[in-house]
């Protein structure tokens, strides 16, 4: 297994809980790798992961609404 793709996709899946503030403003990290590459591809796959689970706890009997 390549350590690196698995680190980008770590990075991407808690990215999804990240904001940064810029100009007063709080904004979802977005994906700082080069486009059309195997590490964007990565951490966009962790990030969407972590969207999914979330979506699921969300989506459960118990869960708030």
């Amino acid at each position: 297994m390549n350590t690196s793709l698995a680190k980008n996709f770590e990075d991407g899946h808690k990215a999804f809980t990240r904001v940064e503030r810029r100009n007063g403003r709080f904004h979802q990290v977005a994906n700082p790798m080069r486009k059309n590459t195997t590490s964007y591809r990565e951490w966009q796959r962790g990030w969407e992961a972590a969207y999914f689970e979330n979506l699921e706890k969300q989506n459960e009997p118990r869960a708030r609404s």
